[in-house]
């Protein structure tokens, strides 16, 4: 079984990012043995139009998936751009593909309720690369988030139709969506994301990340210090269950009781996260200094992708008659 999957290089990783995606991937490692994960600057190009900053995300990007544990003697790490066949493929699986498949896309009609002007036709067509970049390695498995469910779905029903089409090539990919896979919320209590400006960054200096933990919305029922709290409808008291889950009976119990106040739930909470992530920092410093590690390994990663990617491809091009 195969797993592909990618991240977009589109800024520094934050909660959301490592609990929905990240960790798992480290943890697949364990579970399986031929895992492809890519830097996914091809479809960072749809909002992020400065090149040395998606040069820099995407050594960056690698650099933290390191420090939180992906080993590439377990996982193959490559850039998307490195392998050129998946842009080629993307093309051939476009003339294939309904336009009212992607209209009815999720991702699409958000952003365009968001901000009309900005939707350009990468973003549209954002399916269809994500379908290529999936079934060129011929991925079995692809982790995901419940936001993208969507998309292996449309992957899955672009592999069928070249199937019918020209004869069976491609395999069915079915998604992996972790049970204790959660929307992240930001500091505004939205789902946290970069084009929010709501995230906490896990890399990020421990003073930055105190500053933003407490800007955090808290429980909005409460509003004096001796009211008692309402800990399962604050977004607070959800991290807490995640990184200070020695002590969140206590919490739950002081902040019903209004003995724990907001602020100084925040502080505890902007500890744990920091403690959390300090080792991780740590490791991601020596990495960091150690000139041309990252470059090699996507250099070897993109080798071995490159390999697959051109088997596939001329099986697909024989079979379209563009060989």
């Amino acid at each position: 079984m195969r797993v592909v999957s990618g991240i977009k290089p589109s800024g520094r990783p934050h909660l959301g990012n490592y609990l929905g995606a990240m960790r798992h991937h480290i943890e697949m490692q364990d579970q399986y043995n031929d895992l492809f994960f890519f830097v996914a600057n091809y479809h960072a190009l749809t909002t992020l139009k400065d090149p040395q900053e998606l040069v820099q995300n995407s050594r960056d990007i690698v650099l933290d998936y390191l420090a939180l544990g992906l080993d590439p003697k377990k996982a193959t790490i490559f850039k998307q751009s490195d392998v050129p066949e998946v842009a080629e493929l993307s093309w051939i699986f476009s003339c294939l593909t309904p336009m009212g498949l992607l209209e009815r896309a999720h991702a699409y009609k958000d952003a365009k309720a968001k901000n009309k002007k900005n939707v350009n036709h990468g973003l549209f067509a954002y399916p269809v690369l994500m379908a290529a970049d999936i079934l060129i390695y011929q991925g079995n498995l692809v982790p995901v988030g419940k936001d993208q469910i969507q998309h292996v779905e449309i992957a899955r029903e672009i592999s069928r139709t070249f199937n019918r089409v020209y004869g069976k090539t491609f395999v069915e990919p079915k998604e992996v969506v972790h049970k204790d896979t959660q929307v992240i919320l930001g500091t505004d209590c939205r789902k946290m994301s970069k084009s929010y400006n709501n995230t906490i960054e896990i890399f990020s200096a421990p003073k930055e990340t105190e500053k933003k933990v407490m800007s955090m919305i808290t429980d909005v029922k409460r509003i004096k210090m001796t009211d008692p709290g309402h800990p399962d409808e604050c977004n607070v008291f959800h991290l807490h269950q995640i990184f200070t889950p020695n002590k969140i009976k206590e919490i739950e119990k002081n902040c019903k009781s209004a003995k724990l106040g907001c602020v100084e739930c925040k502080k505890i909470l902007a500890e744990s996260i920091i403690k959390y992530f300090e080792p991780f920092r740590k490791k991601r410093e020596k990495l960091a200094k150690k000139k041309g590690l990252v470059e090699k390994m996507l250099a070897e990663g993109a080798k071995k992708a490159k390999a697959i990617a051109r088997k596939t491809m001329e099986e697909v091009r024989k079979k379209t008659g563009i060989s």
